[in-house]
């Protein structure tokens, strides 16, 4: 006799029996001693002498600094002082670093599981963290000696920062804010947590073709082992896809059959500043169940042996693959669950250790939500609730509705995510019917509060009607949370005008409000600015720490603002970070900058609202004024270096377009021998935090410059004036609140004003106006390109035909005003002990804008978190 299996009950729950719970293996740590019958703490294992004299601490010295460093060479990489790169001995430094942080680390979750305080979990899809040695060694204090160390080891601490890759894991800025709010959790000591995917190819890297266009490569940062990240083979839990799911009574439902994929967690330290606190940025990667199935390779059938390893490794291949296609569509939707259960079940798995009940979820764990992507939390909650946990459908709607906050991140409706009813219907047929039940319950809710307004219960269902109909994810997470905010005063107001008017109409203002974003002083004033950080600590006679906790310390560089000497040291800071990137331009691109020239900066990733175009038909406009002059006008110009950075979505043609655009119009005016030294343009290919933190200090000016009403916060704005680069924009996002802290003198504004904007749209549609009357600067621009001034202009014309057809964005409404302003900016820097009093002044004012004020705010308005300072 032997043990049998029927294969067709493989995937189904036993008859009678609880829905299945999905399998963890427990790690250990966090778990907190036992204690015997006196309350006295027994140690769990073994010889308690010989673990504690084992037990390592943080290593400061520079001796063992070397030792350690030499130690990783030798038995974590297997190799010696004779054959070691630079790149060995960063992954060396790096690996001796991260003992120091996970020191901390492991007191941290240990402090965590003793005190037991309320936890609050970012859900995200993107982190963008940038480097992460050298933030590491400012925030544990141990940059100086490290650079000894590592000196006497024969290699120079720069040079290997240099041989880190970026952690590409996002896209832009809501990847960034996400990075700068775990920093600010850990270094305000709140027990908050990130969640998200451990990519195996991140954002692309950008090349350059010969023609000027935008190429896509693949970005293998894993190519060499992450040193900063700690695999946890113990840490993972099956997501299930597909399947059937067969409803019982009371609102609950067996979710049965289909695909089961394992999500195995990756956790990276992060070190708060000036503090042991170290938290946890959790990611998943996919893997298949069983790997390989040998039962199709042994009949001959290769492909279909590794076909489920592919499926289950392709969730979490590529960041944002492509939805243009049915299967992108469905493998984004995928992502999106298997990262929300995955963090779920790891959440409410840590919240069941408490020995708590589901009461009392709401007052231990707070769930943020980044934007709609992590929505699918919300019924899969539901579904741990109802179906694993057996509480009451009103109950668990209940618990749910006060874990869940949720951050808006676009008022553009285009912007706004939805997913088709059948394509959930087949990946995730149990959440659909969870989102139709709560559907029906908020319907009837509405219906009773505005009794036969059919138009109004169409525009707040969550199912939008249609061919095929749509989950409207905004609705479903505006629904499910107890908190929805904005991230600018301006986009805060705009949520509750617009989108959100209907749930504001229903659930009363309060539900509604707004947290502006913030940035870490920590990476973007020290670690990408040393000289000016230096220069602030020595003239405002504090340490670093006091201003970098609390930047509002700032404000006592106005009393030095007419300081002479400290003037022309702030003007030395700012010289020799733009001889930093003239550098690197130089050895990136092969191409001279005029380093005494003001840098004009605009990074951003390329979209039609961001308006790079206005930007480079500004430089172009610029280019043929310049040409009109005579030489002896041309002596009294202002020199300008202009530098555009960003990436564009593979498949947005508009956005590309404007790249190319740039790049050829670099080529000719860079090389035109009558306005070369007057006027230069460099695109800087692949843009990352790491470019990022070379272009930001160098800044005389950046440009913010959406159409009004369309940008939610940005952050890059904010970047800029720490470092004391002056700001170019509409009265848009966080524009508007910067301005209010620095005094609209020192900032360079233009353009409408967001009520003025549909109405001007309705003109350009109904009453259109042609470029020529409407603004001539701009049409001469648009006909120089069409002309082919610039190389073959046929192919921009899909570019121009943006503006002079519809024109959207309203560039034919804003250029003459923006032309203006960049006017006003010209005649401000030809008096230069004025313009490096704005400079310091709109550094001075910056404190507001820290993301652990932002962090703060969400902690005591929303998630009711506690800072717990670990000893």
């Amino acid at each position: 006799m032997t043990s049998t299996i029927d294969p067709s009950t493989i995937g189904r729950p036993a008859k009678g029996a609880k829905t299945s719970q999905r399998r963890h293996v427990r790690t250990l740590t966090g778990y907190t001693p036992e204690t015997d019958a006196a309350g006295k703490e027994k140690w769990p294992v073994g010889d308690e002498k010989a673990w504690k004299e084992g037990i390592p601490s943080l290593t400061k010295e520079v001796p063992s600094i070397t030792k350690s460093v030499v130690n990783h060479v030798h038995t974590s990489l297997a190799r010696q002082a004779y054959n070691l790169d630079n790149l060995g001995a960063y992954q060396a430094s790096a690996l001796s670093v991260r003992d120091n942080l996970l020191v901390n680390w492991n007191e941290t979750q240990l402090h965590y599981s003793r005190k037991t305080p309320k936890r609050a979990y970012y859900l995200s899809l993107e982190f963008l963290m940038g480097r992460t040695l050298d933030n590491a060694l400012l925030n544990l204090g141990l940059k100086d000696q490290y650079q000894e160390g590592i000196d006497k080891l024969g290699f120079n601490l720069e040079d290997l920062l240099d041989q880190e890759r970026d952690a590409g894991l996002g896209n832009g800025g809501l990847g960034r804010l996400a990075a700068c709010y775990l920093d600010s959790s850990a270094s305000q000591e709140l027990p908050v947590w990130g969640y998200g995917l451990r990519y195996k190819y991140g954002i692309f890297q950008q090349l350059i073709a010969p023609d000027g266009s935008q190429l896509e490569a693949p970005d293998p940062w894993l190519e060499h082992d992450n040193p900063w990240e700690l695999p946890r083979t113990d840490v993972s839990y099956q997501i299930r896809f597909y399947g059937h799911a067969e409803r019982l009574d009371g609102g609950k439902a067996i979710w049965s059959g289909g695909q089961e994929v394992l999500a195995m967690a990756y956790d990276t330290m992060i070190p708060g500043y000036e503090t042991k606190n170290t938290n946890n940025l959790r990611l998943w990667e996919s893997k298949p169940q069983r790997g390989f199935d040998l039962q199709s390779f042994n009949a001959g059938d290769y492909e279909r042996a590794v076909e489920a390893s592919n499926s289950a490794e392709a969730i979490t291949s590529v960041l944002y693959p492509n939805d243009h296609t049915t299967f992108g569509k469905e493998l984004r939707l995928k992502q999106q669950y298997f990262w929300t259960a995955a963090s779920l079940a790891d959440i409410v798995r840590r919240f069941k250790n408490t020995g708590k009940t589901f009461a009392e979820f709401a007052e231990n764990v707070a769930i943020q939500l980044n934007d709609t992507h992590p929505t699918l939390a919300i019924p899969e909650l539901m579904r741990i609730l109802v179906d694993e946990e057996e509480i009451p459908w009103n109950e668990a709607w209940q618990i749910t509705t006060n874990t869940f906050f949720f951050t808006n991140h676009t008022v553009l409706p285009e912007a706004l995510e939805k997913w088709p009813v059948p394509l959930l219907e087949n990946l995730l047929p149990r959440h659909l019917q969870i989102i139709y039940d709560i559907n029906m319950i908020f319907l009837q809710a509405v219906e009773r509060q505005f009794p036969g307004d059919k138009e109004r219960l169409a525009r707040m269902s969550i199912i939008e009607e249609g061919f095929p109909k749509q989950v409207r994810m905004a609705n479903l997470a505006c629904i499910g949370s107890r908190k929805v905010n904005g991230v600018a005063e301006l986009h805060s107001e705009l949520v509750r005008q617009t989108i959100m008017k209907d749930f504001v109409d229903l659930y009363g203002v309060s539900k509604f409000s707004n947290v502006t974003n913030g940035i870490t002083p920590r990476r973007w004033l020290d670690q990408c600015n040393p000289g000016l950080s230096s220069l602030i600590s020595e003239t405002l006679k504090l340490p670093k720490a006091a201003f970098l906790k609390d930047l509002t310390k700032l404000e006592g560089l106005l009393e030095h603002v007419d300081n002479p000497t400290f003037q022309k040291r702030w003007a030395a800071v700012k010289q020799s970070n733009k001889e930093r990137l003239a550098h690197y331009v130089e050895t990136t691109l092969g191409f001279k900058v005029n380093t005494h020239a003001m840098f004009d900066v605009q990074i951003k990733r390329l979209h039609e609202y961001k308006r790079q175009t206005l930007n480079i038909f500004g430089v172009i406009h610029r280019y043929l004024t310049l040409k009109d002059l005579s030489p002896e006008a041309r002596k009294k110009v202002n020199p300008k270096v202009v530098f555009f950075a960003g990436k564009a979505a593979p498949g947005y043609y508009i956005a590309k377009l404007t790249i190319r655009l740039i790049v050829n119009v670099a080529r000719i005016i860079n090389q035109d021998p009558d306005t070369k030294d007057l006027l230069s343009l460099y695109f800087l290919p692949d843009y990352s935090v790491s470019l990022a933190e070379v272009l930001i200090p160098a800044s005389d000016i950046s440009q913010h410059i959406s159409t009004a009403g369309t940008e939610a916060s940005g952050t890059s704005n904010m970047k800029f004036c720490l470092n004391g680069g002056l700001l170019v924009g509409t009265v848009d996002g966080a524009n508007i609140e910067i301005a209010e802290e620095v005094g609209e003198s020192n900032v360079f504004f233009f353009g409408h004003l967001t009520p003025a904007v549909e109405d001007l749209r309705y003109k350009h549609v109904y009453h259109p106006v042609p470029v020529e009357q409407k603004c001539p600067p701009l049409a001469r621009v648009l006909n120089e390109v069409s002309a082919g001034r610039f190389g073959d202009g046929g192919v921009y014309e899909p570019l121009l035909n943006t503006i002079r057809q519809n024109d959207y964005y309203l560039l034919t409404e804003d250029f003459d005003s923006y032309i203006q302003a960049l006017q006003l900016v010209d005649e401000a820097y030809q008096d230069r002990t004025e313009w490096i009093k704005k400079s310091i002044k709109t550094t001075a004012k910056m404190g507001k804008f820290s993301s652990d004020r932002a962090i703060q705010d969400y902690a005591q308005e929303y998630w009711n978190i506690e800072s717990t300072k670990v000893e």
